[in-house]
C-alpha cells in the first residue's frame, strides 16, 4: 500500500474548499494538500441554507461566527416554513431544537396527544422555542438565548473565505481545467490529473469535487450511479438573485407549486430564489415564468436552468479517490442537507483516513456509513412530497407511488401508534420526523398510554406551563434583523 502523504482536490466551490478547510486545519503537519479549480468553470453555488451541524464543522475548522457571518452575508436560520405542503392554503415550520420534554418511556408528542384528547387545541409547535422563535422572527445567538441554529449564506463568498484562509495556512491551489485522469497501469489507482496546459498534477489520494460530471470517481473510475428518479422525480431547477425588500426572517421558505416547490432564503444584501420542478409536469419556460413572476425586489443575475438527477454513486470511496457532494450523488435542496452530506463524509473520512495506504476495509466502512446517511435524507425528502392532499398531477402522482419499503414502514409505525426513531446513523431527529409528520396531515390511529398516567389537570397544567416558559423566552428575543444589523 502507498502511504498517502499528497492529496490533490479536484475541484473548488463549497465542497473542495470545505475538504481543503478541514485537511488544512486538521492534517496540516503530516500532508501537502493541493487543490485544483478554473475560474472558468462555474459552480452551482445555490446550496445557501444548512442545518445546525455546520456549527460544529465550523468549530473543527477554526471559523470565528462573527467573522463568518460579516464574510459571507450571512442571516440566521431557525427552520424551515413548509407552505403549500398539505393544501395549497396550509403552512407548519420545521424547525430546529427540541419540543417539550420526553420521558424514557415515551417522547412529548405521546402528551400532546392525549392532551389533545382531552380537548386541547394547542399546536405542538408552541412547545418549542425555535418554532415560537421563527414564527414571531425573532433571534438571538450566544450560549445565553440557548437557541438551536444554522445559517443562510451566499456560497460564492463562503468558497472565498474558505479559499483565504486555506492559503493563508499553506494550502497551494492550482488554477487551469483538467484534460485528463492519468490513472497507474498496474494497481488502477488514480496516479495523476493532467491539465490542459500540460501540467501533471501526482498525488497519493485523490478528492472529486468536480460536481455532476464526477470526473474522477465516474468517467475514470466507472463508479455508477443509483437512479431515484422513481422517488423524487423533480430534475431542474432554476435559481435567481434578488434585492432585499424587507427584513430577514430566521426560516427559509419552501414555497410548493403544481409541480415541485420554490425557495425562498433571506441574507443580509440580497434574497436567494429559485423553484424546483419536474420537466415532465412543468416546461423550463414556464417553470421560468412562474418563479421571475412571484419574486420580490430587482433581478440581479440571469436566472439559469440546472438539471440534476436525483440519487447516489454506488461507492463514494472507490480505490484511492473519495467523492464528494454532487460527484456522490444528489437529494433535491429541500432540508437544506447538501452542505451537511459534504461536512460529514470529511468528517468521516478524517477518522479513517488512510495515512498508511488504501484499505479495503475502511472504504467499506466509508461506503455503508455514506449509503445509510444519504438514504435517510432520501426518505425524508420523500415524506413531504407523498403526505398530500393536493390534487395536480405531479402531486397525485407523488401521493399514489410505491415508497421504499424503509419509508413505508416508518410511516405505517407513526399512523398507527404515533412512534418515531432515530437511528444511530440517521441524520434527522425524533423531532424533525413528527413535526412534518403532524404537518403533513398524518393523524396517528393510537399513541402511548402512559401520558394517561398523568391526572387530567396535572397534563394540562404542565403543558401550559411549558408553553408559558416558551413565550416568555421568545417575548426576550430581539428581532432577527435587529440581532444581525448588531452582529
Amino acid at each position: 500500500m502507498t502511504a498517502v502523504r499528497r492529496v490533490v482536490i479536484a475541484g473548488g466551490g463549497t465542497a473542495g474548499w470545505l475538504a481543503a478547510a478541514m485537511l488544512t486545519r486538521q492534517l496540516g503537519g503530516m500532508i501537502e494538500v493541493v487543490l485544483i479549480e478554473s475560474e472558468e468553470i462555474g459552480t452551482v453555488g445555490v446550496g445557501e441554507s444548512t442545518i445546525p451541524t455546520v456549527r460544529a464543522f465550523h468549530e473543527l475548522i477554526g471559523v470565528d461566527e462573527r467573522d463568518f457571518v460579516r464574510a459571507t452575508g450571512a442571516s440566521f436560520k431557525l427552520g424551515i416554513s413548509f407552505e403549500g405542503w398539505l393544501r395549497p392554503d396550509d403552512r407548519y415550520i420545521h424547525s430546529f431544537g427540541t419540543i417539550g420534554r420526553s420521558t424514557w418511556m415515551a417522547d412529548f408528542h405521546h402528551f400532546w396527544l392525549e392532551a389533545r384528547a382531552q380537548g386541547s387545541d394547542a399546536e405542538i409547535g408552541r412547545y418549542c422555542v425555535e418554532h415560537e422563535a421563527a414564527r414571531a422572527e425573532k433571534f438571538a445567538g450566544g450560549a445565553e438565548a440557548g437557541l438551536n441554529y444554522a445559517f443562510h449564506f451566499d456560497a460564492a463568498r463562503y468558497a472565498r473565505y474558505l479559499r483565504e484562509r486555506c492559503e493563508a495556512d499553506g494550502l497551494t491551489r492550482v488554477e487551469g481545467k483538467i484534460a485528463r485522469v492519468e490513472r497507474n497501469g498496474e494497481s488502477g489507482d488514480i496516479a495523476a490529473l493532467v491539465m490542459e496546459d500540460g501540467a501533471r498534477i501526482a498525488g497519493d489520494f485523490f478528492l472529486d469535487c468536480t460536481g455532476f460530471r464526477a470526473l474522477l470517481i465516474g468517467e475514470a473510475l466507472g463508479v455508477g450511479y443509483e437512479d431515484w428518479r422513481e422517488w423524487l422525480p423533480t430534475d431542474r431547477a432554476i435559481a435567481v438573485q434578488t434585492s432585499a425588500t424587507a427584513p430577514a426572517v430566521p426560516y427559509t421558505r419552501a414555497i410548493a407549486h403544481e409541480a415541485g416547490w420554490q425557495w425562498r432564503i433571506p441574507l443580509q444584501h440580497r434574497l436567494g430564489n429559485g423553484i424546483v420542478y419536474a420537466s415532465d409536469y412543468l416546461s423550463d419556460d414556464a417553470a421560468r415564468a412562474r418563479l421571475l413572476s412571484t419574486v420580490t425586489g430587482e433581478t440581479l443575475i440571469e436566472p439559469r436552468v440546472i438539471r440534476f438527477r436525483t440519487g447516489r454513486r454506488e461507492k463514494a470511496w472507490e480505490r484511492n479517490c473519495v467523492a464528494l457532494s454532487l460527484a456522490g450523488g444528489f437529494v433535491e435542496p429541500l432540508e437544506s442537507t447538501s452542505i451537511h452530506l459534504i461536512m460529514i463524509a470529511l468528517t468521516r473520512l478524517l477518522q479513517l483516513f488512510p495515512f498508511d495506504g488504501v484499505s479495503a476495509a475502511a472504504a467499506t466502512r466509508f461506503n455503508d456509513m455514506a449509503r445509510r446517511e444519504i438514504e435517510g435524507v432520501r426518505d425524508f425528502i420523500i415524506l413531504h412530497y407523498t403526505l398530500n392532499q393536493r390534487d395536480e398531477p405531479f402531486w397525485r402522482r407523488m401521493r399514489d407511488m410505491p415508497l421504499p419499503d424503509s419509508l413505508a414502514t416508518r410511516i405505517a409505525l407513526f399512523r398507527e401508534s404515533a412512534q418515531a426513531f432515530q437511528a444511530s446513523d440517521e441524520l434527522f431527529t425524533v423531532t424533525s420526523w413528527v413535526q412534518v409528520m403532524l404537518g403533513q396531515g398524518l393523524a396517528p390511529g393510537a399513541y402511548n398510554r402512559v401520558a394517561k398516567m398523568m391526572p387530567a389537570g396535572r397534563l394540562q397544567q404542565t403543558l401550559a406551563q411549558l408553553a408559558g416558559n416558551v413565550a416568555g423566552a421568545v417575548r426576550g428575543l430581539p428581532q432577527h434583523q435587529a440581532y444581525l444589523d448588531r452582529v
